[in-house]
């Protein structure tokens, strides 16, 4: 690579010709129907938020479910990264990363990619629900084109793709 393609931050692996990446090969493509977005409007109320949410829990309250919350908080170039991930209401894990001069978009979905790498590790893992206040960087994982948090969405799409391929059950929802 050459300094110049290098500070872009654009790798080999994200060249459009790249097979991958290519139409009819990328993970949107392949398994469409694996991953969905829920979205809140911004105009409810914190009550309803929390409805919501209690109802989502309880939705996939399942010994094959996961539940990864991440949060992410810049203060003074500072970030704070927390990912929380349970099951059937007991915690698994909760990661803690901090970080200095990090973008909020990056520090999302560093956070994210934590939480999907340690639910698609769990063997009886067949739905992670995915709970994050930043939707904008949880659709970039499914964006295929040139931006700088590539890095994150390689190492998340290769996650998802084997656990994707483990069963046709498999899914996930942010």
């Amino acid at each position: 690579m050459n300094s110049k393609t290098k500070s872009y931050g654009v790798f080999p692996l994200f060249d459009p010709l790249h097979q991958e990446f290519t139409p009819g090969q990328r993970i949107s493509d392949i398994f469409p129907d694996r991953f969905s977005f829920n979205l809140v409007d911004n105009k409810e109320k914190i009550i309803t938020y929390a409805q919501e949410l209690d109802n989502l829990v309880l939705s996939n309250f399942s010994p094959s479910s996961a539940i990864v919350v991440t949060d992410a908080s810049i203060k003074d170039n500072i970030a704070t990264l927390i990912a929380h991930i349970h099951q059937a209401n007991v915690p698994l894990t909760r990661t803690v990363h901090h970080a200095v001069f990090v973008t909020s978009s990056e520090a999302e979905l560093f956070t994210m990619r934590c939480g999907i790498n340690q639910a698609c590790n769990k063997d009886n893992i067949s739905k992670i629900v995915v709970i994050t206040n930043s939707i904008h960087a949880a659709k970039c994982i499914f964006d295929s084109s040139a931006h700088p948090l590539q890095l994150h969405l390689a190492a998340i799409l290769s996650e998802l793709q084997l656990f994707f391929n483990k069963s046709q059950d498999n899914s996930i929802e942010f």
